[in-house]
């Protein structure tokens, strides 16, 4: 049991927040591209995404240090700075392209874990990749890092708040 709920319903929980968490930081990277407003979706984003690393570590667990704990605690880490740069420096000057930086690794992190559990977690793909450091896996987490890489340095070229 995890916060009074069997484990099985606190994991549907923990997975359904990260694909919302995932969903809207997808839209909150288009809004980035399209220099639009950041509205709900960014709120719905970065609430999601720390619920989705707190909620990881109420996990079950023996020892801290896992490698998801390593990464959840990266998470809320740069998390926390991405909020610093909304809320505190407002997104001016440097605060835009931090902003946009670390909503962006935040995402990515989540993307990474999820398709690390998909290698776990879906037949066909654990299949492929039984351990997680077969090629298949490999080569599907450096396409995901390149798009991120990629698709976060074109968002903050673009996204200028207030230049709409």
């Amino acid at each position: 049991m995890v916060l009074g709920m069997p484990l099985a319903t606190f994991t549907f929980l923990h997975v359904l927040i990260s694909l919302v968490g995932i969903a809207s930081g997808l839209i909150v990277l288009e809004r980035f591209f399209r220099n639009r407003t950041l509205g709900v979706s960014n709120t719905v984003f970065l609430i999601t995404t720390i619920l989705t690393s707190v909620t990881g570590f109420l996990f079950p667990f023996k020892t801290f240090g896992s490698p998801a704990h390593i990464v959840g605690t990266i998470s809320l880490l740069i998390l926390a700075i991405a909020l610093f740069a909304l809320y505190a420096g407002n997104l001016v000057g440097p605060w835009r392209w931090i902003y946009v930086s670390t909503a962006m690794v935040a995402l990515y992190l989540n993307v990474f874990v999820a398709v690390a559990q998909s290698f776990a977690k879906i037949g066909r793909l654990h299949a492929l990749a039984p351990t997680g450091s077969e090629p298949p896996f490999l080569i599907v987490q450096v396409i995901v890092l390149a798009f991120f890489v990629v698709l976060g340095f074109l968002a903050a070229r673009r996204f200028r708040p207030g230049k709409v």
